[in-house]
């Protein structure tokens, strides 16, 4: 029976320190949630990165489309100014019906065409100084 107890105690005493000596090894539990860990943190960095690059995306149209509006309400306020130059010119009667070319390109105004004076070219260019936003006028009025 001694021999048993002995056996049992030896048993015993070397089942623990295979235990203990188990705990110093990382298990297969411990191994799997590490690489848990790290799979979600590289997920969390790739979100994290294309977050990013769809903010750049973002602004970068954002920027386009403004630049787009910006350049589409030059366009129509160069049309008003076309049309206000012209009304100007039509509604004076001396220049009424002359044929006189009215381009706008960022508020200056370039006027062509012929007129029978150098006085009817200087009123031409003067009516189109005279319109609200136009910053210059190029007349390129020729004298018949």
């Amino acid at each position: 029976m001694k021999m048993n107890n002995r056996l049992i105690s030896t048993g015993a005493t070397l089942f623990l320190a295979l235990g203990l000596s188990a705990c110093e090894q990382p298990g297969v539990a411990e191994n799997t949630g590490k690489k848990i860990d790290q799979q979600v943190e590289n997920a969390g960095q790739q979100i994290d990165n294309a977050g990013e690059k769809m903010k750049d995306s973002v602004d970068k149209m954002a920027d386009k489309l403004e630049e787009k509006s910006d350049q589409a309400k030059m366009a129509l306020e160069d049309t008003e100014i076309t049309a206000k130059v012209k009304a100007a010119i039509f509604a004076e009667p001396s220049l009424k019906s002359l044929q006189i070319a009215v381009v706008t390109v960022n508020g200056d105004v370039t006027l062509s065409g012929s007129v029978a004076s150098a006085s009817l070219g200087d009123l031409a260019k003067g009516l189109a100084e005279a319109v609200d936003d136009v910053k210059h006028v190029n007349n390129h009025i020729v004298i018949k």
